[in-house]
């Protein structure tokens, strides 16, 4: 080898007819890891494996095929430009790393196809997002979500599941993509005792639950993960349908290669979850909104409830006169208390885990009225977050009982069985009650088709507050407070709810003379 070549900026070999080395420059044998003397060894002992073995295929036999090519070499964890020239002497192999511009390569396809994905992705989360605002029941949600994400090719096959009735065991309610033998595994292990599946986690937990890759989580049932192996299927999301304290059900998403989920994608599943979970409810309160007949409900609530614990603590009867969801996992109670006064109410309440403020609004010769701060799970938050409505409540002594309206579907077998199973109350009896088709849509008209969601919070609150009573039992910073906003928040929210109730009220009592 001249000069030249010994002192290119480049990988060269020289090789002899019979395979042996003749030759090797410096830069080549670093290329290859070469640490002895190359020369005189067959070239296959010197040069590092491939997957394809580009190199020794073109110059086996008594023939040489000029090439070039690019390889990946493992041992040496780089990529190598391949070019094999035929000379009088035998054979010359140059040899470049392209190691750096394959990885450059690489990574801008990766970003090209995540940005297709991405788009596909917010595509279909965009359209789902749409339907579940205008779905009416619990069977047309699953349907969007089973039939969207199963007509795309980003994902194998998705399953949607709620609990079954008298326990918390899962029910498959619909699915989309193609039922694989992975499916079939999920199927079989929600029938199986002693396997705990990622969807039957993620109910349990209300928190989304991820195996990537599925093959390597030992959390998952052995038969799945095998099924999957065998299916190419590598990642599994677990989907928790919650809203407040409430899991209605559980999406599971199954898809290939081992990392297919990035952090951004299970953001937006579960801004998914959290959206859907609240379609449930928003569905189960429309039916019972619109409804012209109601299932009521009467439940007996043991000493653990914490109004119960309350009236037990001042000796007196409680009255629940309405209550108003708060934040994720609280209610503000609006209760009337016979026979008390605000401070035995105040000392009483601060020894009852769950009750977190008191404020008293009135007082009469008969009692007084307050309101209760509770945080954490409980019964009437529960009832809120299953599409129901607390049509009354007492409780007196430690002891209470609690009656509710339901729209009158499949749900109230559902409900009334999650509620007895969960906390510490009695299912005692059941009544279907017509309402006046006027009720009906008076209530849509002037609320449901009126009134914002932070509208409808924040003129309860103030009423059952007595805001609007003469003299006010609440004041607006009160009643801010209550909230968490500022007292002009609260008064741009009253003034447009009121606003709205004076249309809806003027539009149906005006006659067109009047109207200008």
């Amino acid at each position: 080898m001249d000069d030249r070549l010994q002192n290119a900026p480049v990988g060269v070999l020289d090789v002899f007819p019979d395979g042996t080395v003749s030759d090797i420059n410096e830069v080549a044998q670093s290329l290859i890891g070469s640490t002895g003397d190359a020369v005189g060894t067959p070239l296959a002992q010197v040069f590092p494996r491939s997957v394809e073995d580009s190199l020794l295929v073109a110059i086996e036999g008594n023939s040489t095929t000029e090439t070039s090519f690019e390889e990946y070499y493992p041992d040496l964890e780089r990529w190598l430009d391949v070019s094999i020239v035929a000379t009088d002497e035998g054979v010359t192999v140059y040899l470049q790393d392209v190691t750096d511009r394959r990885r450059y390569e690489r990574s801008i396809e990766q970003l090209r196809i995540e940005r297709k994905r991405t788009a596909v992705i917010e595509k279909v989360f965009s359209e789902i997002l749409a339907e579940l605002v205008g779905a009416t029941s619990r069977e047309e949600i699953a349907e969007t979500i089973s039939r969207s994400f199963g007509s795309t090719d980003i994902y194998e096959f998705v399953w949607i599941g709620e609990r079954k009735i008298g326990s918390d065991d899962l029910v498959i309610h619909a699915i989309g993509g193609e039922a694989s033998e992975t499916f079939a595994a999920v199927r079989d292990a929600l029938d199986t005792a002693t396997a705990t599946t990622l969807e039957e986690r993620a109910v349990e937990s209300g928190r989304l639950q991820s195996a990537q890759p599925l093959a390597d989580n030992t959390h998952v049932p052995e038969s799945v993960r095998t099924a999957g192996f065998a299916d190419g299927i590598q990642s599994a999301l677990a989907i928790p349908l919650v809203y407040g304290s409430n899991v209605h059900g559980v999406v599971g998403v199954y898809a290939a290669g081992t990392e297919a989920f990035s952090d951004r994608e299970q953001t937006s599943f579960e801004t998914l979850g959290e959206v859907a979970g609240f379609a449930v409810t928003a569905a189960r309160n429309r039916n019972l909104l619109l409804s012209d007949t109601v299932a009521e409900l009467t439940f007996e609530v043991g000493e653990s409830s914490v109004l119960s614990r309350l009236s037990q603590s001042v000796e007196s009867t409680l009255m629940l006169e309405g209550l108003v969801p708060h934040g994720d996992d609280g209610l503000l109670c609006f209760v009337s208390i016979e026979d008390a006064d605000a401070e035995t109410i105040e000392d009483a309440a601060a020894d009852i885990d769950g009750v977190d403020a008191v404020r008293a609004i009135r007082e009469t010769d008969s009692g007084v009225a307050v309101e209760l701060t509770i945080q954490g799970s409980t019964p009437l938050l529960a009832i809120a977050s299953l599409g129901g409505s607390v049509r009354r409540a007492n409780f007196d002594n430690g002891t209470g009982q609690i009656v509710i309206e339901l729209p009158p579907d499949g749900d109230v077998r559902r409900i009334a069985d999650t509620v007895s199973r969960e906390y510490d109350m009695e299912f005692v009896a059941k009544e279907e009650r017509e309402r006046s088709v006027t009720t009906a849509r008076e209530s849509r008209d002037a609320l449901n088709n009126r009134l914002t969601e932070r509208q409808q919070t924040v003129l309860r609150t103030a009423y059952l507050a007595d805001y609007f009573e003469s003299p006010r039992g609440s004041t607006a910073e009160e009643v801010a407070a209550s909230l968490d906003i500022t007292g002009s928040t609260l008064l741009h929210h009253l003034r447009a709810g009121q606003r709205k109730l004076l249309d809806a009220y003027l539009d149906e009592h005006t006659q067109p003379s009047e109207k200008r």
